[in-house]
């Protein structure tokens, strides 16, 4: 991918020079002397219930206490020389315009998300998250989280070199913001509250399908910028994270009713129709 050019988002937020949070310790802040001191009165002890139960709900209530700590490091991001870094924000800017455009075509607004990179660990707008969950969506904060360090993963453990596979990732992150901006995700949400654990995995399956076929949508407008082979270590990066693959890897036999993304087949199926049909119609997967 010829990116070095392009333009930069600037919703990028950089976490990393922060390193792993811990929880809701709100990035290693001692909080014993704060539980003490709401557990000697009344009021202290309200308060400290409503905390605990608005961390289970999903938001660390330390957060209010950590501005400094949590303080975006995007003049550091901005910089350095730090090339896989830049070229995530390339990639989002991209994201941006192509969205702003389809959307645009149908009368409607996009929304920029955010995206978020940590190191480790992270408080998002979902809750407390990790670097082995993978990059990931949330639909309560409308934010992109990922640890690059999946990228190298990507790469070593799965086989999966490339800038490109790297862009099909951030490429379908932004299609689950793309299902939350349309109402896809809310759907989805009802869809899987009222079913089995394997219906439920159904519905998921086709989220995260429609998701791939977002990021070929995606790409079909990146064809001035795409080098050879671009595409097909998009299609190398769908198929390698696929559950099918992934299930055999980790104990040697596949379960299709567990799967939660699609086999490696589907993924790279349907990020393939994405990329020739260039649209949101292009993407029905029955959800």
């Amino acid at each position: 991918m010829k990116w070095e050019d392009l333009r930069r988002s600037s919703n990028v937020e950089d976490f990393r020079a922060n390193g792993p949070v811990r929880g809701m310790g709100g990035g290693g802040r001692n909080i014993l002397p704060i539980v003490q001191f709401l557990i000697g009165n009344k009021i202290g002890r309200i308060i400290l219930v409503v905390g605990v139960i608005a961390y289970f709900l999903g938001f660390n209530p330390l957060s209010l206490l950590d501005t400094q700590q949590q303080a975006p490091q995007t003049q550091a991001l901005s910089k350095t020389n730090n090339k896989t870094a830049e070229f995530v924000s390339v990639v989002l800017g991209q994201t941006e315009d192509v969205w702003h455009k389809l959307f645009a075509e149908q009368g409607l607004r996009y929304e920029e998300p955010k995206l978020v990179l940590f190191r480790g660990s992270v408080n998002s707008g979902c809750g407390y998250a990790s670097a082995q969950m993978g990059p990931f969506y949330c639909p309560s904060d409308k934010k992109v989280y990922l640890d690059m360090s999946f990228f190298e993963e990507l790469k070593r453990r799965h086989n999966a070199p490339g800038d490109f596979a790297q862009a099909y990732v951030i490429a379908h992150e932004v299609g689950h913001h793309v299902q939350n901006l349309v109402g896809t995700l809310d759907k989805s949400h009802s869809a899987k509250a009222s079913s089995s654990k394997t219906q439920a995995n159904a519905v998921q399956v086709k989220v995260e399908l429609q998701a791939d076929c977002y990021a070929g949508v995606w790409a079909h407008y990146l064809k001035n910028v795409l080098e050879e082979g671009d595409i097909e270590e998009a299609l190398g990066a769908a198929s390698a994270i696929g559950d099918d693959t992934l299930q055999k890897q980790a104990q040697g036999y596949v379960v299709p009713d567990a799967f939660t993304h699609g086999s490696s087949k589907e993924r790279a199926k349907w990020f393939s129709l994405g990329y020739k049909g260039g649209a949101l119609t292009s993407c029905q997967t029955g959800i």
